[in-house]
């Protein structure tokens, strides 16, 4: 056998038997540790890999001396951020020998630990983030108020462990699921896309899916929302591997007549996106969840593609002028290229400082009372290229990463959909666009 090739134990499916097998695990996970510290390419990019590192020097470069409570803190400081995939060479969409997923081992690591130990308080309640939503929503003052009262969050800590000082998302009575049923259809063209608009639109942002419909309507495409719950992510990440199938079955059933109607399904999250796009077809292994996560696109990806054919509408009256943009991780992953920077670069006086470092917030890790303070560290390289920016608009694709940003530097950015939006509008920003000299 190479040395490094896959062991017997190999398996990123959930649907396969070998990926719930222990000694199958821990065979995997031995082959990984010993590639990637001789490798270490990834020492910077996340404290899981310094942590392993660190793990194989203390028992003399040995990985099967790495005992089972110094696994479970690599897992857990593994936020699944997917950009060590991206780095790494070894990977089976490389097609490479290794077949090596470090993410995935993570997240199958995670899982077998769930089934072993069970869930807590904290767990249940992350991974229901529409639970969350709903129930917040119902007196999103109160909830609001509530979230940020110091005695408040030390009781939060103290019976959910999520940390005193964390900002976190804001509820809103209306959400964009009811904005979007009240208003009148958007004019345009409604048999080319669907939105689906995520958790986090719906409950904390609906301002950003209503500005996604007006940039899309501006552009001829009415977008319609089918039933929708959350992509099944933050279950993932708890390493509840039903709760996310229950979920993706869900998105499934209801996304794939529009797919077969030649639809594209455009995802605002880009955690939700790379959700449907890359773990859809794994996690549930039907033609119709693949087919469903080849139909799916960041919505400045599709609107890239209306430009290279000629129909993006550039009628832009204000510019924002300087702006500072974050990639986020998971949009990085999908490798689509830069496409929320090529679309606001298209108004008229903009310039882009373009930041590609990890925020740290990476789903509900920030939220977690033990990693808060390892995340703010985790993002000091995003929030100090932001500041460094000088820039009068501040944008990020994702609306956790804003948040965080926000908490970090006191200036919280705006989704590229919004910078479009307000474009459009002679008061969107402060300086108009200069009308084309005859």
């Amino acid at each position: 056998m190479i040395k490094g090739a896959p062991t017997p134990g190999l398996s990123y499916s959930p649907n396969d038997q070998i990926y719930w097998d222990q000694a199958g695990l821990q065979q995997e996970l031995e082959r990984v540790f010993e590639i990637c510290n001789g490798c270490r390419l990834c020492f910077n990019l996340c404290p899981s890999f310094p942590e392993l590192f660190q793990d194989v020097e203390k028992h003399e470069g040995d990985v099967r001396r790495i005992d089972r409570a110094e696994i479970g803190r690599i897992v857990d400081l593994c936020f699944q951020c997917k950009i060590c995939y991206v780095k790494c060479p070894y990977t089976p969409e490389d097609k490479h020998e290794f077949q090596l997923d470090f993410p995935r081992l993570m997240m199958r690591a995670n899982a077998q630990r769930r089934k072993e130990r069970g869930g807590s308080l904290r767990s249940f309640v992350l991974s229901r983030p529409e639970f969350l939503g709903r129930a917040a929503g119902k007196c999103a003052g109160l909830s609001n108020w509530a979230n940020r009262q110091p005695l408040l969050r030390i009781g939060l800590e103290k019976t959910l462990g999520i940390h005193r000082d964390k900002v976190l998302p804001e509820f809103h009575g209306e959400t964009f699921e009811d904005w979007f049923r009240k208003r009148p259809t958007p004019a345009g063209d409604d048999s080319k896309a669907v939105l689906f608009f995520t958790c986090s639109v719906n409950y904390n942002a609906p301002e950003v899916g209503q500005d996604a419909v007006e940039v899309f309507s501006k552009n001829g495409i009415a977008l319609t929302c089918p039933k929708q719950n959350c992509c099944g992510m933050p279950a993932l990440e708890v390493g509840d591997v039903e709760l996310a199938k229950k979920m993706a079955r869900q998105n499934v059933a209801s996304l794939y007549p529009h797919v077969q109607a030649g639809k594209k399904v455009l995802a605002i999250d880009p955690t939700c996106s790379y959700m449907l796009r890359k773990e859809y077809g794994e996690l549930l292994g039907t033609p119709e969840a693949r087919a469903v996560a080849g139909a799916t696109m960041d919505l400045c990806e599709y609107l890239f593609q209306l430009k290279q054919q000629g129909q993006f509408n550039r009628e832009f009256r204000s510019t924002p002028g300087r702006i500072a943009y974050h990639l986020p991780c998971h949009l990085r992953a999908q490798n689509i290229g830069y496409r929320s920077r090529d679309m606001m670069r298209l108004i008229p006086g903009t310039t882009i400082k373009m930041v590609e470092q990890c925020s740290g917030h990476d789903g509900t890790w920030a939220m977690k009372k033990e990693f808060f303070p390892l995340s703010m560290l985790a993002g000091k390289k995003a929030f100090d290229g932001m500041r460094s920016a000088d820039a009068e608009v501040w944008a990020s694709d994702c609306p956790l990463a804003s948040i965080q940003i926000g908490q970090a530097t006191g200036t919280r950015p705006i989704h590229p959909l919004q910078v479009l939006a307000r474009a459009y509008r002679a008061d969107g920003f402060p300086t108009p666009v200069e009308a084309p000299k005859e």
